[in-house]
């Protein structure tokens, strides 16, 4: 999960052989509490924009008890090119992330080692970001 800017913000491994849909709502509550403005800090985003793969009656409900407005393409109803201007900055991300060389192809047979590594990826990313180096 990313904010609009690309920034990572919450990381949830999982088998290929997983749907991304059975994997959202835990990591939208992987998501650490946002800080910045004054009073109690908001865990969770107010809005997620998600592609068609995530259309799931039960998913935008569950993210409507968690007081966030689902974005999510239906399938056979809306195209996804609407969605594609949010949906960019994602791929953008990602891609950011397949720059390190250990993250493209997986290699680590221990999961903890893999996670690891795509949390200093991601720690590198929000490092550039902060100092101009990816834009």
């Amino acid at each position: 999960m990313v904010d609009r800017r690309g920034l990572p913000l919450a990381v949830v491994l999982s088998g290929a052989n997983v749907p991304d849909g059975k994997k959202m709502l835990e990591t939208v509550d992987a998501v650490a509490p946002v800080h910045g403005k004054r009073g109690r800090p908001r865990q969770r985003p107010a809005k997620l924009h998600a592609d068609k793969a995530y259309d799931d009656r039960a998913l935008r409900q569950e993210l409507r008890a968690r007081a966030i407005t689902p974005r999510i393409a239906r399938r056979g109803v809306e195209s996804s090119v609407r969605l594609g201007r949010y949906r960019w900055v994602v791929e953008r991300t990602i891609s950011w992330q397949q720059g390190f060389r250990r993250l493209r192809v997986r290699d680590e047979k221990r999961d903890d080692i893999h996670e690891a590594l795509v949390h200093l990826a991601n720690a590198m990313i929000c490092w550039g970001k902060l100092n101009g180096h990816f834009c």
